[in-house]
């Protein structure tokens, strides 16, 4: 198997969120970056597991300028076999989609794993986009994936069950919880991970389709308002009257 692997950055949970430039870019000034952890828990750890099953090779792509070269190394001391990096910067879902679409579409994969979304902007696009722009079957969601004879059968799970798709021929999945464990690379694989090719390759002329007019912070939270138990009826009134919640 052949299999490339997306992967993307995004900022640490307990990164502190600030914008920049009148509130039109986002503050990387300080911010601890890691790997998506869709792209790495999930991803890319199954695809290893099935290249080391039934061999073949993974190869993971980004798109970002120089900076992500950290989060590329750490995947490839997971066990990546070799990486590419698209210099670009990552305006919009569709560029980037673009960028990873025009790179696979002669290399022969025989699928292309994402994770199901980044935890910073959470829409979960991407991976259609490539599918639709490389016309292969997508398999959105999926919680496990098993090879055998030449065809892939894919769990995903659904509103009120699970759902079991067979896909012969090279296809596009986005990985949800439950895909693979999390690994976490030891020294050997850090050691390693410095001589694997990672190859820049310029953009493609394609320009973003979309910009930022500037970004916000969700509303701070408001004060605890307590009730006493024996105040029953004014919970229900500033439930019914405030929250609309009855």
């Amino acid at each position: 198997m052949k299999i490339l692997v997306c992967i993307s950055k995004a900022p640490d949970t307990t990164s502190k969120i600030s914008f920049a430039d009148n509130n039109t870019r986002f503050n990387e000034a300080g911010v601890q970056f890691i790997v998506n952890p869709y792209d790495e828990w999930y991803a890319l750890v199954r695809a290893l597991e099935i290249k080391e099953a039934l061999g073949g090779s993974v190869s993971i792509i980004s798109v970002g300028s120089a900076d992500y070269e950290p989060v590329i190394r750490k995947a490839l001391a997971i066990g990546a076999d070799d990486a590419v990096r698209v210099d670009a910067e990552e305006t919009d879902s569709l560029f980037v989609a673009k960028q990873i679409a025009a790179y696979a579409k002669d290399k022969s994969f025989d699928a292309i794993f994402c994770g199901k979304e980044t935890i910073n902007y959470n829409g979960s696009v991407v991976p259609g986009m490539i599918a639709e722009l490389l016309d292969l079957p997508y398999i959105a969601l999926a919680t496990k994936v098993d090879i055998a004879n030449g065809a892939a059968i894919i769990e995903r799970e659904i509103p009120g069950g699970k759902e079991v798709v067979e896909v012969i021929g090279p296809f596009v999945l986005s990985a949800a919880k439950g895909m693979a464990e999390q690994r976490i690379p030891n020294m050997r694989g850090i050691m390693a991970a410095r001589a694997k090719p990672l190859s820049v390759i310029s953009s493609t002329t394609d320009l973003p389709s979309t910009h930022v007019t500037s970004f916000s912070l969700p509303p701070a939270k408001g004060s605890c308002h307590y009730i006493l138990p024996e105040n029953a009826g004014e919970l229900i009134g500033l439930l019914h009257n405030e929250a609309k919640a009855i």
